[in-house]
């Protein structure tokens, strides 16, 4: 959960043509899906849908508000749900309670398919807090894991600052970032969990590798275009102007 601002128009559609094997789709919730849950227009979450054409294997990043839209997009598209990769815990990305409402998350996609929800290690006691599901229902990981959704490997980063076990999902030169980073800020650290000093060593270090070529796909639409660049977010994002960690806790240290 973040700060809002006005969004601006996202696409949806699958990428790649018949000869490429990576299924994948970028759903805005009150848009794509959810479009009569208010709490859903307003959060303006993005919902990801990765996988294998060849196959027909897709894991699904983040769902929540209505899992009963993104399974029939899923469907339509002769795709097939065999997974899910949590980014971080709060209710508006898994499901849970946030500020009076229910939110639904992956507690009720498990009650429709039976599938593992892939959480990083430190996130995955706060998962079951807030959802409800059991230990077992949950694969944890460490940074540097892959997922393999039928032959498209996705590779799992932990970046923690937003919360503690917050992980971004690099795939084919393209980084899904949740709430670590926006095309235009980053994810709030004066939340429980959140940790300034972690949050600057994320995107400073941890994420220096990702290449300039590669595509952010943020956790929301915080600004006018759904995506960007990783080297125009780091040319035009305030967050990369400090150059140092004191020069961010100063700017940025709550």
């Amino acid at each position: 959960m973040v700060r809002m601002t006005q969004p601006g128009a996202a696409q949806a559609g699958a990428t790649g043509n018949g000869d490429d094997p990576l299924y994948f789709r970028q759903l805005l919730s009150g848009r794509d899906f959810a479009t009569g849950d208010m709490v859903a227009r307003q959060m303006v979450n993005f919902v990801y849908l990765i996988g294998d054409r060849r196959t027909g294997e897709a894991v699904v990043v983040d769902p929540a508000y209505d899992v009963d839209g993104i399974l029939a997009v899923l469907e339509a598209d002769g795709m097939r749900c065999s997974g899910v990769l949590a980014t971080h815990y709060h209710p508006d990305h898994v499901g849970g309670s946030m500020m009076g409402f229910d939110i639904v998350g992956v507690r009720e996609l498990l009650e429709r398919v039976q599938v593992p929800v892939h959480a990083q290690r430190y996130e995955a006691e706060f998962i079951a807090k807030v959802t409800g599901l059991g230990a077992d229902e949950i694969v944890q990981h460490d940074s540097g894991d892959m997922v393999d959704v039928g032959g498209i490997r996705v590779e799992l980063i932990h970046t923690p600052g937003h919360t503690p076990g917050s992980q971004c999902f690099l795939v084919d030169n393209r980084l899904i970032a949740g709430d670590t980073l926006f095309l235009e800020g980053c994810g709030r650290t004066d939340l429980p969990g959140g940790d300034p000093a972690a949050l600057y060593d994320s995107l400073h270090n941890r994420l220096a590798r990702v290449p300039d070529e590669a595509v952010l796909f943020p956790g929301h639409l915080y600004s006018p275009e759904p995506s960007a660049p990783m080297g125009e977010t780091r040319r035009s994002n305030f967050v990369f102007t400090p150059r140092t960690e004191d020069q961010w806790l100063g700017l940025f240290g709550r």
